[in-house]
């Protein structure tokens, strides 16, 4: 089953996702996609991985970690599934990075590995972009580099852990507009999702509706405003977003 979360007629709602990503309110009406703005799905911190494939890392031309490179997101950074993102102006190198998302569903702390899908809720996807410009150091991402409003597509749904047996060995794939630029899968990660809850669980308590986001595969390039971007994880979603340029967009999204 799919969960969302969507907004309609100036409300919020929490609903069941249906045949061609149609969504029924809980009053029985039946709404298309794009007659709903989505929200992202889930709204906890975001606890993400850099360098976790090693095909990025080589790409890159770093060495594989040891141990897992996670940083955090705050809640403000998120987007929804068909919402637009922006690009800060005089930068060389904006690109995006296709993940997937395990949502956390019961607290976790201390958990082993051999348990710890006993406390993922589903999977989602993301669209971590990432302003090369700022990065000071791959092994620590900056705040700017990550931390900026509105520019984490999630969604466009949360899949239930027993509709995706196996998440070790997903295809992962991103598309600029309408042409293939990344693939992957999900079998080349260097941490996999049981040891990421282990990990961070020996020092914190994850909270549900925390995320955990799993790092991206080679094959990134360069976006700018007026593309539209498409990241997909088979089997959980496909996450449509476009980019704007910063002057547009504080123009339209006023405080």
């Amino acid at each position: 089953m799919k969960h969302a979360k969507i907004r309609f007629e100036g409300q919020d709602h929490a609903v069941t996702v249906e045949a061609d990503n149609a969504v029924r309110l809980a009053d029985g009406r039946l709404l298309n996609e794009d007659q709903v703005q989505w929200l992202p799905p889930a709204s906890g911190s975001m606890f993400a991985l850099g360098l976790n494939y090693a095909d990025h890392a080589k790409e890159l031309a770093f060495a594989p970690p040891t141990e897992p490179l996670a940083f955090v997101k705050s809640p403000g950074t998120y987007t929804g599934h068909n919402q637009v993102t922006w690009r800060p102006d005089n930068v060389a190198y904006m690109h995006y990075e296709c993940e997937l998302v395990a949502v956390i569903g019961k607290p976790a702390r201390n958990v082993k590995r051999e348990d710890a899908l006993q406390y993922v809720a589903g999977y989602t996807v993301c669209n971590d972009y990432a302003i090369r410009d700022y990065l000071e150091n791959y092994y620590r991402p900056n705040l700017r580099v990550k931390n900026r409003d509105a520019t984490t597509p999630v969604g466009p749904w949360i899949v239930d852990v027993s509709d995706v047996p196996d998440v070790s060995n997903l295809t992962l794939r991103t598309w600029i507009n309408g042409e293939l630029r990344q693939e992957g899968s999900t079998a080349d990660m260097i941490f996999d999702i049981p040891f990421l809850i282990e990990y961070l669980s020996s020092f914190m308590t994850l909270q549900p509706g925390d995320m955990i986001a799993t790092g991206t595969p080679e094959g990134l390039a360069d976006v700018v405003p007026g593309d539209e971007v498409v990241v997909e994880v088979e089997g959980v979603g496909r996450l449509v977003n476009r980019i704007v340029s910063e002057a547009d967009f504080f123009k339209n999204n006023k405080a």
